[in-house]
């Protein structure tokens, strides 16, 4: 039993992660021997995964940034959280506004046991935790740490990034989002990270056959499909791109196409 009281029996060692791989490879700390195995296997089969892993990591501080700066949002619902790898969610917003609230939700045992890293938040503002399934947004909305840290009369930014690539087409993900989306009003926004082969489709193939063979199968998606998430929203500039290509900075330079296999975008709820 770990000290914050969550069993550790509940924590699968055994087998990777996806969320621990993602640890692994951006240098975190909290992964065991078989998230090592996989993320190695992964970068032998294509060896810009690093690259893309960290890209995708750069959109998401950007996304936030920017909807924090230039968008004047003070509410965020992050969704398949993962592990704490700082700068979190809640450091990036309440840089820009202090008083900024964050609700994180994810379902595996080790972001929840880890989750007190996600919970530091400024004097000004407020971090709630909901452990819970994407695939039931009425579990999400109707929790009360959501209840109690968001105002959902007021505009909410609702992030969803490097996770609907785990949900197969009997998981409906674009009905997912959207029912997340529902209940926000006119002036939230949605950002999202999607897993796509279009760029180098042996080399993500391979890697996706690597999460397979651990049981983690994906859905990787196509520009138009990227396009379903977003239908009634209005997106903001660039549109849907590679996500090194959404407002870039300097750490986006020298990125290849060819590296990097995942759509990003922003997008206002009318």
């Amino acid at each position: 039993m770990p000290d914050n009281g969550w069993p550790a029996d509940r924590i699968d060692t055994e087998n990777a992660h996806s969320a621990r791989i993602y640890d692994y490879i951006l240098g975190g700390k909290d992964y065991y021997p078989a998230d090592k195995e996989a993320g190695e296997a992964m970068t032998r089969e294509w060896p810009a995964f690093p690259v893309h892993m960290r890209a995708n990591r750069d959109f998401m501080n950007r996304a936030v940034r920017r909807l924090a700066e230039d968008a004047g949002v003070r509410q965020f619902l992050d969704i398949g959280t993962g592990i704490p790898t700082s700068p979190n969610l809640h450091e990036i917003a309440q840089a820009v506004a202090p008083e900024s609230r964050v609700v994180y939700v994810d379902n595996d045992p080790i972001v929840l046991t880890l989750s007190q890293g996600l919970l530091a938040s400024a004097p000004e503002g407020r971090t709630a935790y909901v452990e819970a399934d994407f695939r039931d947004p009425a579990a999400i909305l109707g929790a009360p740490e959501l209840r109690e840290t968001l105002d959902l009369s007021r505009p909410v930014a609702l992030t969803v990034i490097a996770i609907v690539h785990f949900m197969l087409d009997e998981d409906d993900a674009v009905g997912v989002v959207r029912r997340l989306l529902e209940p926000l009003p006119s002036g939230s926004y949605l950002a999202m990270s999607i897993g796509t082969a279009e760029f180098a489709p042996a080399e993500v193939g391979r890697v996706a056959r690597e999460y397979a063979a651990r049981g983690m199968p994906m859905r990787l998606r196509t520009l138009a499909e990227a396009h379903e998430f977003f239908d009634g929203l209005d997106l903001v500039e660039p549109g849907i791109v590679q996500v090194h290509k959404w407002h870039p900075d300097d750490g986006a330079q020298g990125v290849r196409d060819e590296d990097v296999a995942m759509y990003g975008a922003v997008a206002r709820k009318p």
